[in-house]
């Protein structure tokens, strides 16, 4: 029996099994399908869709955060799910939490309903803010301002709930895609060949996963450096503890959802430091577009254009990599005028935005 929620829907939590093609996997994998529906009829694309393999590993609760999933159901059929995070860094006050409910059910109070209990598992675990990253479909209607004066999303039936719910506005991420071409590749070497001449003292190194030894400490620590160094708002913001064992576990959950993935890094030659990185992930058919995923440079280190070095040397060795993928997708926050001048430079062109929104509990 599931946790009823309107007069035909219900709530129900979902117990992981232990592998996507399990037995008893058939709630789980029907749970993936219906995610998949409901992004592809946000977005109006296809390159956040998941298998069940790839999304298991994402949902387990792990080390560093619990996580907690619901189905949500009108009769026997699941018409799309709830999730909470909760992450263990020290003194943390954020839930992160999603509503994800096909459009064709909106409007029946459905959503409404689920809200109290995502509070109550933030409250549970004593946390006082809850967070959200939605992306929202493109409309030529109203737009509603994000509170760092960078970016707006449409004034839609997301952006209502979330506000009827208590949630503001408060960053907002362009989402970009690059055509990968003959003249792209060229663009990019120019522009690789340009930030040589302004980093001298720093070299390019790149591996795919596993990250290989004398490189862990180096690459944990940039990775614990993304939760502080880019811009955030006035979001709540948890210094994330990077070790060499979380980057092994987590560069595990990567080979398990069949992912493949390249990080391109600026050593500074004088120290060895590893001081500004890009990743770039495709999933198992190395023909669908690949996600420019985590890219920083250490704030003590720019003003070397190492974040136009990392990321045309990126996009010029993923050839080797995934030939045959023809677009990379990236957010971005609006306010990272920086990064977005590389972008644009590239040759990235604004295809979405995606709203990062924010409610104090009381």
């Amino acid at each position: 029996m599931g946790i009823p929620l309107t007069d035909d829907a219900s709530l129900h939590p979902l117990v992981l099994p232990a592998r996507a093609d399990a037995e008893d996997a058939g709630e789980f994998r029907e749970l993936a399908r219906v995610r998949n529906a409901v992004y592809r009829e946000l977005t109006g694309r296809t390159e956040q869709d998941l298998t069940p393999e790839a999304l298991l590993p994402l949902l387990r609760s792990r080390k560093e955060r619990t996580t907690v999933v619901w189905a949500v159901r009108v009769g026997d059929e699941t018409v799309g799910r709830a999730v909470v995070d909760i992450p263990h860094e020290e003194g943390s006050r954020v839930a992160i939490a999603s509503i994800e409910i096909h459009p064709r059910v909106w409007g029946r109070g459905i959503g409404t309903a689920v809200v109290p209990h995502i509070e109550a598992v933030a409250r549970d675990h004593g946390r006082t803010v809850i967070q959200n990253w939605t992306e929202q479909p493109a409309s030529d209607g109203p737009r509603l301002e994000a509170r760092t004066g960078f970016g707006s999303v449409p004034d839609d039936h997301v952006a209502r709930f979330l506000t009827r719910h208590g949630f503001t506005l408060e960053q907002v991420y362009r989402v970009s895609r690059l055509d990968v071409t003959a003249s792209t590749l060229d663009r990019a070497r120019a522009l690789y060949e340009e930030a040589r001449a302004f980093s001298a003292d720093y070299r390019v190194v790149q591996w795919g996963l596993p990250t290989p030894a004398e490189h862990i400490d180096g690459y944990a620590w940039l990775k614990s450096r993304m939760s502080t160094d880019a811009p955030s708002g006035d979001l709540e913001t948890d210094e994330e503890a990077w070790d060499a064992q979380r980057l092994i576990d987590g560069e595990k959950r990567i080979e398990e959802m069949g992912q493949t993935m390249q990080v391109t890094v600026a050593q500074h030659i004088p120290t060895g430091e590893l001081t500004a990185f890009t990743e770039l992930g495709i999933g198992p058919v190395l023909t669908t577009t690949t996600h420019q995923h985590d890219t920083l440079v250490l704030v003590e280190h720019r003003g070397h254009r190492l974040g136009q070095l990392v990321k045309c040397a990126a996009l010029l060795a993923w050839g080797d990599v995934a030939p045959e993928s023809g677009d990379v997708i990236t957010y971005n926050a609006e306010e990272n005028r920086p990064m977005l001048s590389i972008n644009e430079a590239m040759g990235f062109t604004a295809i979405a935005y995606e709203g990062a929104w924010k409610k104090e509990l009381t």
